[in-house]
């Protein structure tokens, strides 16, 4: 069976080897596929954050803030989403 008595020939290790590394690099690529899945199922499934403006909605309806408060901080908050045209020194 054996071309050197009771131990392996060249081929034979060689064949040991090439498995192992193969079995090691499916069992890697397994894990890595596994996490990769579970990782985005949980992103998925996580409500967007809310954004400022319903965060300070949320101040107000609270009443951490007051009602002159609530129009000053929100005017500034939808002026910084719409910049000034270039020009007016803004």
């Amino acid at each position: 069976m054996y071309s050197y008595g009771d131990h392996m020939s060249g081929w034979g290790y060689a064949l040991g080897i090439i498995s192992m590394v193969l079995l090691w690099s499916l069992l890697v690529l397994a894990i890595a596929a596994a996490v990769r899945y579970l990782g985005r199922s949980r992103r998925e499934s996580s409500p967007p954050p809310p954004s400022a403006e319903q965060l300070l909605a949320e101040r107000f309806a609270r009443g951490e803030i007051d009602a002159d408060e609530y129009r000053q901080r929100l005017g500034t908050l939808r002026q910084a989403g719409h910049p000034a045209p270039p020009g007016t020194g803004c």
